[in-house]
Parts: C-alpha cells; sequence; structure tokens
C-alpha cells in the first residue's frame, strides 16, 4: 500500500514539474502583410519598434512558406495538414459560405487544451460560421474574441450587411479600433492565465487587411513621405505594432518571459505589391504561388531557446507549427489523419536542415507548385474562380499549360525559367506534385447562394 501510494505521490510530483514547464505560445498573425514593411525584414518606410525588438531576440525565417491566401493558411496551422485535404485550397471562406473547417479535424487548440492548456484565439476565425458545431468554442477555443469573417470595418465592425464581433462566439457591442480591441483582450487573457496555467494564445489580427482604416494619428508621423493608400497602411501597422508591445508587455510583467514561446507571421504575402504594400524582391505577391505570395515575414522567439539575431534560412511550412507545438507543450493528439507537418524543434533550436523532401505550395484545378530541396516548379492551366464558379481556362496562358522552373538557391526572385533546360528535373517535381494532387478533395468553394439572406449578426439566424 505504501509503495502504491508512494508511486501516486512520484507520478503527482513529476506531472506538476512537466506542466511547471511546459511554455506558453503566443502565436501572432498579421493579415496581408508586406514580406519587407517591418523594420527587421529591412523596412525602411514604417517604424516596427517593437515587433523589431521582439524579432532580434529570437530568429527570422527567412524561408517560411504559408498558403497564397488567409483561410488556407489559417486551416493549415490549425490542423497541420495541407489545405488540399480540407478542400480548402481555393479561395477564403466567403460570408455566406456553407462550409468551413472540417469537424473530424482535430484542432491545434483541441490538442493543447487537451493536455492542460487554457486556449483563446483573440481575433479573425475565418473558417466557417455557418453552424455552430464550425465556431471556435467548439474547435478546442476557451476564449473567443473578435470576427469570424475578413474585410471587416475596423470601426463599425460590420462585413457585407452583417455585424460580426464577438466574445465567446456570442455577439459583443464593444465600441472602438478593432486591433485596440483585439489587443487589450489579449493583455486581459494573459493576466487572467500567466503562472496559474500553461497558455496557448492566438492573435490574428485583422491588421492590415483592407479596408485600409485606422485613427489619424498614427499616420501623422509618415504624413509627409506617404499617401493614399500606403499611408493608411502604414498607420495601421504601427497600430499593430503598438499593439504586440502591449501583448509582450504583459508576458513580462507576468513574469513568465522566459518561458514563453512568441512566433509572427504573415497569413500570406503582400497584395498590391509596390503600390501599397512591400515584398522586397520577391515575385509577386498575395494570391499567386510565387515567392512574393507565399514566402513571408516571420519569426520565432523564446528566450534561452532560439539563439537571439539568428536567420533560419532552412524552408519550413505554416504545417509544422502543429505537429511542433504538440510535441512541445505535450499536447494529446487524436489525429487519425494524415498530418503533412514535420517536427521543426532541432531547425530552430539546433541549426538542423529543414525535415522535408518537398513542401507543397499548392495543389488546385488549375494551379500547382511544390518546392523540392533548392528548385521550384511552378505550373499554371488557367485562373481558379475563389468563388467557386467555373473555372477560366484561359489567362495569360492562352489556354496552354504554362511550366516555370526555378533554383531558389541561385535566384530567389524567380527572373530563370530553367524548365527548358532541365526535362527531367521538370518531370520529376511533376511527379511530386501529382502525388499531391491524387490525395487532394475536391475544393468546397461555391458561388453566393440565390437565396442566401445576410442576418444581422454573422453566425446568428435570424
Amino acid at each position: 500500500m505504501f509503495r502504491f501510494a508512494y508511486v501516486i505521490v512520484a507520478s503527482l510530483a513529476l506531472f506538476l514539474v512537466v506542466r511547471a514547464e511546459s511554455p506558453n505560445v503566443v502565436f501572432i498573425l498579421a493579415d496581408d502583410l508586406g514580406r519587407e514593411d517591418c523594420g527587421f525584414m529591412g523596412g525602411k518606410h514604417i517604424k516596427t519598434p517593437h515587433l523589431d525588438k521582439l524579432a532580434s531576440a529570437g530568429a527570422k525565417l527567412d524561408a517560411f512558406y504559408v498558403q497564397p491566401v488567409c483561410s488556407p493558411t489559417r486551416a493549415a496551422f490549425m490542423t497541420g495538414r495541407y489545405p488540399m485535404r480540407h478542400g480548402l485550397q481555393v479561395g477564403v471562406v466567403r460570408p455566406w459560405a456553407q462550409y468551413g473547417l472540417p469537424l473530424d479535424e482535430q484542432t491545434l487548440a483541441q490538442g493543447l487544451k487537451g493536455s492542460g492548456y487554457a486556449t483563446a484565439i483573440v481575433g479573425k476565425w475565418h473558417l466557417g460560421h455557418f453552424t455552430p458545431e464550425y465556431l471556435p468554442t467548439k474547435r478546442g477555443f476557451d476564449h473567443q474574441y473578435g470576427h469570424y469573417n475578413g474585410a471587416l470595418d475596423y470601426f463599425t465592425h460590420m462585413r457585407d450587411g452583417g455585424f460580426d464581433w464577438h466574445r465567446d462566439d456570442k455577439v459583443s457591442r464593444d465600441e472602438g479600433y478593432s486591433t485596440h480591441l483585439l489587443a487589450k483582450d489579449a493583455v486581459k487573457f494573459v493576466h487572467e492565465y500567466a503562472g496559474k496555467k500553461p497558455f496557448f494564445l492566438y492573435v490574428p489580427f485583422n491588421a492590415v487587411h483592407a479596408p485600409h482604416q485606422v485613427p489619424e494619428q498614427y499616420m501623422k508621423p509618415y504624413a509627409g513621405t506617404l499617401k493614399g493608400e500606403q499611408l493608411k497602411y502604414a498607420g495601421m501597422l504601427a497600430a499593430m505594432d503598438e499593439g504586440v508591445g502591449q501583448i509582450v508587455d504583459a508576458v513580462e510583467k507576468a513574469g513568465v518571459r522566459k518561458n514563453t514561446l512568441f512566433v509572427f507571421s504573415s497569413d500570406n504575402g503582400g497584395p498590391q505589391p509596390g503600390v501599397v504594400t512591400d515584398n522586397g524582391k520577391y515575385r509577386a505577391g498575395k494570391a499567386t504561388l510565387y515567392e512574393g505570395g507565399v514566402r513571408v515575414v516571420a519569426f520565432a522567439t523564446y528566450d534561452g531557446h532560439i539563439k537571439a539575431g539568428s536567420t533560419i534560412t532552412e524552408p519550413i511550412h505554416m504545417v509544422d507549427w502543429y505537429p511542433t507545438l504538440l510535441k512541445l507543450c505535450g499536447g494529446k493528439v487524436s489525429q487519425k489523419l494524415p498530418v503533412d507537418g514535420l517536427d521543426i524543434w532541432p531547425t530552430l533550436t539546433q541549426g538542423k536542415p529543414s525535415p522535408h523532401d518537398a513542401i507543397l505550395i499548392n495543389t488546385s484545378p488549375n494551379n500547382e507548385a511544390v518546392r523540392f530541396g533548392d528548385w521550384k516548379l511552378v505550373v499554371r492551366n488557367g485562373a481558379d474562380d475563389p468563388d467557386g464558379g467555373e473555372p477560366k481556362k484561359k489567362d495569360k496562358t492562352d489556354g496552354k499549360e504554362s511550366v516555370e522552373l526555378f533554383n531558389l538557391k541561385d535566384d530567389p526572385y524567380e527572373k530563370t525559367n530553367l524548365a527548358d533546360k532541365n526535362a527531367d528535373k521538370v518531370k520529376e517535381l511533376k511527379a511530386t506534385l501529382a502525388a499531391f494532387a491524387k490525395q487532394a478533395v475536391a475544393p468546397r468553394a461555391k458561388p453566393k447562394g440565390k437565396d442566401f439572406v445576410t442576418p444581422k449578426v454573422w453566425g446568428e439566424k435570424d
């Protein structure tokens, strides 16, 4: 009996030690942020002191890949699976969509909650809201605050005639600029749980996505150098940077900075590069398969674990955070579906090579791309309709298949197409893409129903 009691006590003590060492995770996702708009990535026009300071304490992720648009990136993060497995590989989840992230997927939040974490999403969900089962508090989040749709009005919190602001998946009438409200709520969550329970705080800001709206005081520092939409965009980024600073300050004041992993990324490349956003020399931007659309601004900071001031050039993908965080945090995995993500902790902390051979950029009915080592293949047959209509078979390729092969080591900006000179490599990477495409499900996107009526509050039935 005494031996049994000793085993129970020893096991409990070990459990408490493990829980005490479980890191907090603060994952901040910007929306439509240009790769080189932040100071720490070489940006010169917009001041981002809080992001710069946090990035300098960790590692810049120079070859961090996401999806071309936002809902697919969020699905990849939540499940560790490429969006082509969810049917979310084309477009985003529109306000009227009668689908969302499939319910048979175990989310990252569910896995962490199952191991004792307090979980919160403060920001944009964008993974379905047409029935209650698809809402964040039904997908593993203890707390939800923010909005379900994209392209939200930052002041009125309206989208296409419906109100879209919620707390714990019930309508919230909080007034104010959305970036300010989100930062305030995130700080409140940190104060509530820091030091008491390990927490996973996911903060997907709607900044800096259009419509470009921001209180005037944030634009004043840039009024002499920037104009129009770019001026508003600069103010929006400055406001978000301020919010990030408030969250970090809350973590530090709570005394848990040393046990907190911070991750920051954009959900896709910047739209309108050179006009509003800055993706540097990387080709194109949001909604494309080129590097400017999918190779985004990102960093990871964890004091004492990730080398401060470092840059990681190994290619990794958003799907990798799912298995990495579950393993790091002792999360419970009940996911019975194939996970595409791989553990990148040795890459982040020990300088090990990327665990990937191939990274799927995307595969859809008309467009696909893959990176394999230093090689990247982009194949286009037309334009996929993001709203689920008939795909357009003719675009700039005049109906003919466009095949582009790049060596990203020598040509990171994708200026030279090597397909004609490397037929064997093209054949090899096409076979890799074909293997992925064989596993894809049909895109779920559908046109807006003719009888669809916008509800007064998104996520509620009138």
